[in-house]
C-alpha cells in the first residue's frame, strides 16, 4: 500500500485521526509507516528550518505528521524539472516526482533541483498487523493518491477532495457532517 491513502472514516474513534488523510511512506511485514496530510500548524517552517523556508510549499508551514515521535521532522519534496537532489528518495507507487528528502541534506545544493517541499513532525506508524486490522474494521478508507495531494495547497479541504472524487457510495462520505447529531 505505500504510496496510498489512509482516509479516516467517520467510525474510526481515534481523535488523532479524526477526518485526516495519511500517505503511506512504508507498508510492509514489519508494520506501517505514514504522514497526515492535513493538518498543518501554525509554526512557520523558517522557525525551525531557515535554511529549507524558501522551498516550502504553500502554506510554508510544519504540518503534525502523526502523534509517534512529535520531534522527529520527516520531509516530502517534489522534484523540479532538473530531477532529483541528494538525500531524495522517491515514493515508489505515487508515479508524481514526490519523494522523502533527508533534511540532513546540503539545502543550497539540494533546493534548486527540488520545486517544493513539506516538512512534517511526527509520522503514523502501526505494529505488524494493526493496520490491518484497522482497516478491516472499517476505520479507513484506501484509496489511490493523485499527485496535488502530497504538498497540497488546500490541506484543511482535503479529507472531502479525496472523497468526492472516489466513485460510488464512498464519494458520498464527502458530505458527512462533523458532528452527526446535528444533521
Amino acid at each position: 500500500m505505500k504510496g496510498r491513502l489512509l482516509v479516516a472514516t467517520p467510525n474510526l474513534g481515534d481523535p488523532n485521526f479524526e477526518r485526516t488523510v495519511v500517505l503511506l511512506l512504508e507498508h510492509g511485514p514489519e508494520g506501517a509507516l505514514g504522514v497526515v496530510l492535513n493538518r498543518p500548524s501554525e509554526l512557520d517552517v523558517a522557525e525551525p528550518l531557515p535554511e529549507w523556508a524558501r522551498a516550502a510549499a504553500h502554506p510554508p508551514v510544519v504540518f503534525i505528521g502523526g502523534p509517534v515521535a512529535p520531534s522527529a521532522a520527516v520531509c516530502l519534496a517534489r522534484v523540479g524539472r532538473h530531477g532529483g537532489a541528494d538525500g531524495w528518495q522517491p515514493l515508489t507507487g505515487l508515479g508524481s516526482g514526490i519523494g522523502t528528502l533527508d533534511l540532513d541534506s546540503d539545502p543550497d545544493d539540494a533546493i534548486p533541483r527540488l520545486a517544493e517541499i513539506r516538512v512534517f513532525a511526527g509520522y503514523a506508524g502501526w505494529g505488524p498487523g494493526q493496520l490491518e486490522s484497522e482497516i478491516a474494521d472499517g476505520g479507513w478508507f484506501v484509496v489511490d493518491a493523485d499527485a496535488a495531494d502530497p504538498l497540497s495547497p488546500a490541506p484543511e479541504g482535503l479529507w472531502s477532495a479525496v472523497l468526492r472524487r472516489q466513485r460510488g457510495t464512498l464519494a458520498l462520505f464527502a458530505a458527512y457532517p462533523a458532528d452527526p447529531s446535528m444533521n
